[in-house]
């Protein structure tokens, strides 16, 4: 029997390796034929530079470092086509650089021009002496009075110019934004955050198939620092978040493995108190799993990243059926038996509870086959197919090896751990452990009126993690949140209808078609820019080039004479705390640099931190007024591919007008949007319709399990009472959980509600344990001595101690899934070792 079972393991794990693949798209843990998969499917065939997409948000104190990394990344990202396929910023290309000021309203438009047109002498005259010398002698005329022309006021600029003599002082790296200053941030939004979306190449045949772009994202991000000291870079999005996730919770995972199998070695050493029964337990359960591996090849082909844990959920059951024979094994040696009869009293008296826990916990996964939740689906297949190979190891392979390494008898009932009161309480206390329970299951149904589903999967994830930290920042923003959600239309006038309906709803920000890239009233704009257009260009051109060389010391120098003169005799135009500080943080600057040991390395770091992004914010401006009258068809393909895709979908982006951070703002955006039009899918659709999605399914499993158990049981035992024995402790347990849940704060999500099946399966295996006992069993005192309610308790001991470390991960699903084991284990064994023996003292057994 050794032989045939390790030639089939062997057999196993080599088909195991040369067919078992797998699949890590999370998008297929779906039913492919529901109705939010199959729009998802649709929006990213239409606009694939969406699909698999990874948001790099690039921040920085100034717009113009922002925009230069950002479009450094893009660069970058664009000739890596082996790592990505595509990488475009929405905000930010050579059109949008051309037509922004259209984009402007017009009174904003009128009011950026008011403050070029006061700035335009102080252009002037820099470009005419571009250098940084020229920059301290026109602010020397200024505060002089001699520059009557230069209206723009003074007090910003020189606060900023201290700002980094300061900074530079203090070895700090800072750029002085001479966009802020000059427009007063007027060029639309906030562009000190810039997103790149950038289309990652994936492998789902490996278990984190965004690995090698992430890695290069990370490295540029390194390669990046000494160019962009000031840029902060950040990954996320959907594919950045399950990277991380895979990262958070791999982290520590082999250290905590062998943590928990010594925990679970050791919590079946002190039960079977034998170092041979734990030995042959552990081949059982090895072999058995190499057989599982070989039936998920076989009949799937594949693992999910739910159909991965099928070895856990096989341990964890497994482990059932050989401490229950070998407990039973060790009951009879202690009662003189030899190693043959007692091998044969146990395959006969527990063999037949085996046979229907298998049937019954083999139901509570099957039933999820039909469901739309295809991930748990596979491995109900996988795990319901692994049950009978347990129980088929476990009732030939392991009396076999019982027969190879017997043990020696343990005298009969030896060493109780426990008083004998215990023993004995509920059978002395049934009434009152009756009345106890019933009323724990009215308050608890009470309390699951609040039971909830989280479908937020970014709940699940540690919140310190890069990756969730930049996503929930980008929920709180009205114009760059991950959530917005796209509708698709047949049409453009269709699309511009949605997007007019969409606008109405109180939830949502703003509706955007291929229409808004149009801007209304260019005329009246065109107006203002050919009146800029008469000053500026020919003084914007010089800013192509370099900044000619000047003596920075000799320029601060004067500067500080100059302030001390404007100090003596105070400018109206000038704060005199600014004169004041700028001066002594000048004195001060220049001692600094004397003091150094190259002192021209301290005033060429002050030259860059003051003029380096000058000629971005001018060139900028320059590129801004050659804007021209424009219409839908005149639309760069860039941009258009952006709303319409070449078979002539259109796209309309929603954006939330809340903070999604709220799960009931996102509840009342996703409905909001969802009962306008039905053809729209978004990240946060996605996540509260799978929500909806596993809900229904785990629903529909559960009951048709629980009825097909019942079924089962009754057709088996042939008895109403035997099957409400085991059967009500089990739903107890379930009430007692779901309340804990509730008053604990751990709400079911996608990684926790995978551990139900198990639940189920040991709950309604405890309980066929205990009520066989009762039956065979004369002295009901004796019960809770026996190896059956050994076998139940050190059953469950070994599970909870393999998912124990679960709840201390700092990925909160893992956490939450050990904590909801944690929960349902200890009431479990609660329900069946106290209220199940007092329901059987009430009613009895038979």
């Amino acid at each position: 029997m050794l032989l045939v079972f390790f030639g089939l393991s062997a057999a196993s794990l080599n088909y195991t390796m040369g067919h078992l693949g797998i699949n890590t798209n999370t998008s297929d843990l779906l039913s492919q034929d529901l109705p939010f998969i199959k729009i998802r499917a649709k929006l990213d065939k239409a606009f694939p530079q969406d699909a698999s997409a990874i948001i790099v948000v690039v921040e920085s104190p100034t717009p113009e470092q922002t925009a230069l990394a950002a479009e450094f990344i893009q660069k970058r990202l664009q000739t890596e086509k082996r790592l990505f396929k595509s990488a475009y910023m929405p905000v930010d290309n050579a059109f949008f650089r051309r037509q922004g000021f259209l984009y402007l309203n017009l009174d904003d438009l009128e009011a950026l021009s008011t403050k070029l047109v006061d700035a335009q002498p102080f252009i002037g005259y820099l470009s005419s002496h571009y250098h940084f010398a020229g920059l301290m002698d026109i602010i020397g005329l200024a505060l002089e009075g001699h520059e009557q022309d230069l209206t723009m006021p003074m007090d910003p600029l020189l606060d900023a110019i201290d700002r980094s003599i300061v900074a530079v002082k203090a070895g700090q790296p800072r750029f002085l934004s001479w966009q802020q200053l000059l427009t007063d941030q007027s060029f639309g939004q906030d562009q000190t955050r810039r997103l790149v979306i950038a289309s990652a190449q994936m492998d789902f045949r490996q278990l984190m198939p965004a690995s090698l772009p992430m890695k290069f994202l990370r490295d540029l991000a390194n390669e990046m620092a000494p160019q962009f000291p000031e840029v902060n870079l950040s990954f996320t999005g959907e594919i950045a978040l399950e990277h991380e996730e895979m990262e958070t919770v791999n982290q520590g995972m082999l250290i905590s493995s062998i943590v928990s199998l010594l925990l679970v070695c050791l919590a079946l050493l002190i039960g079977f108190r034998s170092f041979r029964l734990l030995l042959v337990t552990f081949i059982a359960l090895v072999v058995g799993l190499f057989l599982t591996a070989g039936f998920a090849a076989l009949t799937v082909g594949h693992l999910n990243l739910i159909s991965i844990a099928f070895a856990v959920l096989y341990i964890g059951l497994g482990v059932d059926f050989a401490t229950h024979l070998c407990l039973r094994y060790q009951e009879c040696r202690g009662q003189d038996m030899d190693t043959v009869q007692a091998i044969l009293n146990s395959m006969r008296t527990v063999g037949k509870s085996l046979f229907l826990c298998a049937a019954t916990t083999a139901i509570g996964f099957l039933a999820f086959i039909p469901t739309d939740f295809k991930g748990v689906s596979e491995l109900g297949i996988i795990s319901g197919g692994g049950i009978f190979i347990g129980l088929l190891v476990s009732l030939s392979l392991l009396p076999a090896l019982l027969k190879l390494l017997p043990i020696k008898p343990l005298p009969a009932n030896g060493g109780s751990f426990l008083p004998a009161w215990v023993y004995l309480f509920p059978f002395r206390h049934a009434k009152a452990v009756m009345i106890g329970a019933v009323l724990a299951a009215l308050l608890a149904g009470l309390t699951l009126t609040q039971l909830k589903f989280d479908s937020n999967p970014i709940n699940l994830r540690d919140p310190t993690t890069q990756s969730v930290i930049a996503f929930k920042k980008l929920l709180k923003t009205k114009t760059d949140s991950p959530f917005a959600t796209s509708a698709l239309a047949d049409s453009l006038p269709k699309a511009n209808e949605l997007a007019a309906q969409f606008a109405k709803l109180p939830s949502v920000h703003e509706a955007i078609s291929l229409s808004n890239m149009v801007p209304e009233q260019q005329d009246e704009k065109l107006e203002i820019i050919d009146n800029l257009n008469l000053i500026m260009p020919v003084q914007l051109n010089r800013f192509a080039d370099k900044p000619e060389s000047s003596d920075v010391r000799a320029a601060l120098v004067k500067l500080r004479d100059t302030l001390q003169t404007a100090m003596d005799q105070p400018v109206t135009n000038v704060a005199s705390d600014v004169l004041k500080k700028l001066h002594q943080d000048v004195v001060d600057f220049i001692q600094y640099a004397d003091s150094r040991q190259n002192p021209a390395e301290s005033y060429a770091q002050l030259e860059a931190s003051v003029l380096k992004l000058l000629p971005h914010t001018m060139l900028m401006l320059r590129d801004g007024l050659t804007a021209t009258a424009f219409g839908i068809d005149d639309i760069p393909e860039e941009l258009r591919s952006q709303w319409v895709s070449h078979d002539g979908i259109y796209r309309v982006l929603v954006l939330p007008e809340q903070d999604l951070n709220d799960p009931e703002h996102l509840k009342v955006f996703v409905n909001d949007v969802m009962a306008t039009y039905s053809n729209v899918f978004g990240l946060p659709i996605g996540d509260v319709t799978s929500g909806q999605a596993v809900v229904a399914a785990f629903l529909q499993a559960f009951s048709g399990a629980l009825m097909m158990i019942v079924l089962l049981l009754l057709v088996m035992t042939r008895s109403l009472k035997t099957t409400l024995l085991i059967v009500t402790p089990l739903l107890l347990a379930a009430l007692l959980t779901g309340a804990c849940n509730v008053w604990l704060n751990n709400p079911f999500n996608f990684a926790n509600i995978i551990v139900l099946p198990l639940l189920l399966g040991m709950g309604v295996d405890s309980g066929i344990h205990i009520v066989h006992r009762l039956q065979h069993q004369d002295d009901h005192s004796e019960l809770l001595q026996s190896s059956a309610a050994r076998g139940v308790f050190y059953s469950a001991l070994t599970t909870f101690c393999s998912f124990s470390s679960l709840a201390f991960n700092t990925h909160a699903g893992t956490a939450s899934m050990g904590l909801l084991l944690a929960i349902g284990i200890s009431l479990m064994i609660v329900c069946s070792m106290l209220v199940l023996p007092a329901m059987a003292s009430r009613i009895g057994t038979k």
